[in-house]
């Protein structure tokens, strides 16, 4: 496990290099990789040893490499393409952001406004050339994280879905194309809006679905019968997280639904539980916010006038849960801290991170 962060500097390298794109042809000798990645022969070398090792290409002759199975997805484009959602876990903003680790579990400041001097989302804001990276780092995670999303939701039932904090469309795109009657409404800050249009009109969904720009930390577009909301709470503390469900609350009509996605922690850690439970700490060295069990998520949707109705089984390849929830009788006056004080508002990036 010490060792593991030398595994992970090694395959940020590789995608930071582009090694994977320039094996894609056929195999290089290292002098050949050489002159493209701006990299020593001798040290690239090592490089090359190092990850061959860990299996992401194969020295199949003294100094010559190939890119093998496990190597693939570092190519930018590959279908099953993690190579921005290495870099940006594995690059110089996160890197530095845990360095802050035990200092952020001593003051409750997150790791990442330690060593940045500002909060994730007001880095990003600032940092398009990073922005872009994150925000495809979400588009490939959210691709394999979908079939299982969509399956468990069961979107069918619906004439009109609104994908709350949704980005580029990944999600809500492989929704319509699984569901001919279905309509859509993608909901993000118009910053997250930027690449909609053509990931929408990749998958031939465009005009069954509209973009609405808007913060919902202020309101949510109304008036549809579900509202999904994939990886969204889990980047917010207690009292946010309640202020942006009773947003989706209020926008709720007659018998709609939410539909939250995310992973769910055990009443009792164990190694089992290694994936959520790693997370829920990266998500308070970067966000502040957290994982949840299903006991702290029924007391977020009470908080906010909702209850919980059905609730998935974990979903392969990332274990999340699809929490369904509908509006409860009488919505409470009071978060979940019990102030009855309205959340300071803060913009929110296009898609969540968490995958590590």
């Amino acid at each position: 496990m010490v060792f593991g962060f030398m595994a992970a500097k090694l395959v940020y390298a590789a995608a930071e290099l582009r090694i994977a794109d320039l094996l894609a042809e056929g195999p290089r000798t290292t002098a050949e990789l050489a002159e493209p990645t701006a990299a020593g022969a001798a040290s690239l070398r090592r490089l090359m040893r190092g990850l061959a090792g860990l299996g992401v290409v194969a020295e199949t002759d003294p100094d010559r490499f190939e890119l093998t199975e496990l190597g693939t997805p570092l190519r930018d484009s590959a279908p099953d393409s993690a190579r921005s959602l290495v870099t940006m876990l594995c690059g110089p903003e996160n890197w530095r952001s845990w360095g802050e680790l035990v200092p952020s579990l001593r003051n409750g400041e997150s790791g990442w406004e330690r060593a940045h001097g500002m909060t994730w989302v007001e880095y990003y804001e600032r940092n398009p050339e990073q922005s872009a990276t994150f925000n495809k780092a979400m588009s490939e995670h959210t691709r394999g994280a979908a079939p299982g999303i969509l399956a468990a939701a069961g979107l069918s039932r619906f004439r009109t879905v609104v994908d709350v904090g949704g980005g580029d469309g990944t999600l809500l795109a492989e929704a319509l194309r699984a569901e001919q009657g279905l309509q859509g409404v993608l909901f993000d800050l118009a910053s997250g809006l930027e690449s909609a249009a053509e990931t929408l009109a990749a998958a031939g969904v465009a005009e069954r679905c509209r973009a609405v720009p808007g913060d919902f930390f202020a309101s949510v577009p109304k008036g549809a019968d579900a509202y999904l909301l994939k990886q969204v709470i889990h980047d917010w503390d207690d009292d946010e997280a309640i202020a942006i469900l009773r947003n989706v609350r209020e926008a709720m009509v007659p018998g709609a639904r939410v539909l939250i996605a995310e992973r769910m922690l055990p009443e009792l850690a164990g190694p089992a539980d290694a994936q959520s439970l790693l997370v829920d700490v990266l998500m308070l060295v970067v966000t502040g916010g957290r994982e949840r069990t299903e006991r702290e998520f029924h007391a977020l949707l009470e908080a906010a006038g909702l209850e919980l109705s059905r609730l998935s089984e974990p979903l392969a390849p990332f274990d999340y849960r699809v929490i369904e929830a509908t509006a409860a009788a009488v919505t409470p006056r009071t978060t979940a801290a019990g102030s009855g004080a309205t959340p300071g508002r803060r913009p929110i990036p296009s898609i969540v991170p968490g995958e590590a």
